[in-house]
């Protein structure tokens, strides 16, 4: 990648962060816009990579249609997570388990283990490369991903940016 094309993506990289900062922190005087400024700086420029590497944009696209799936499914596991602390037994069975992911991409993989703990009733516990450790409050909590629904969604996400 060019170096023209390189500042251009950092620079709308930045503005995207700082943006979303300014939102979320709902605070404009300026030692919170300069905190918000330099950071965004900072997390575009770790995000953008090596000038050598091709900018992928194409996952940030297909998010936009992972975040409903995501959405219904935290949804879903919530109303069952309420089901289960307002059963007079009580009818959990917590368990730990050790789940190899085929996903090779890092961010795939933090995505991965980010979604699993946003989903209630599961807590991703470890990653180590390929490797997560997930606590489940019961087997229909594991169900998205024993079943690998939730790994084929992230995967097709990140399919098309693989490198030669």
């Amino acid at each position: 990648m060019n170096s023209i094309l390189y500042k251009k993506i950092l620079a709308l990289k930045s503005l995207a962060f700082f943006v979303i900062w300014l939102i979320l922190s709902g605070k404009y005087n300026l030692f919170h816009m300069g905190v918000g400024l330099a950071s965004s700086v900072g997390l575009a420029w770790l995000h953008t990579g090596h000038l050598d590497s091709p900018p992928r944009l194409l996952p940030f696209v297909r998010i936009v249609w992972f975040l409903p799936w995501v959405i219904g499914r935290v949804f879903r596991s919530g109303l069952h997570l309420s089901f289960l602390i307002l059963h007079p037994a009580l009818p959990i069975a917590p368990k730990l388990i050790s789940y190899k992911t085929a996903l090779r991409d890092r961010a795939a993989i933090v995505m991965l283990g980010n979604t699993i703990t946003l989903t209630p009733g599961t807590v991703t516990v470890e990653v180590n490369s390929q490797d997560l450790v997930v606590h489940t409050i019961d087997d229909e909590s594991a169900h998205d991903l024993t079943s690998l629904q939730l790994e084929n969604k992230i995967m097709g996400i990140f399919e098309e940016t693989k490198g030669p």
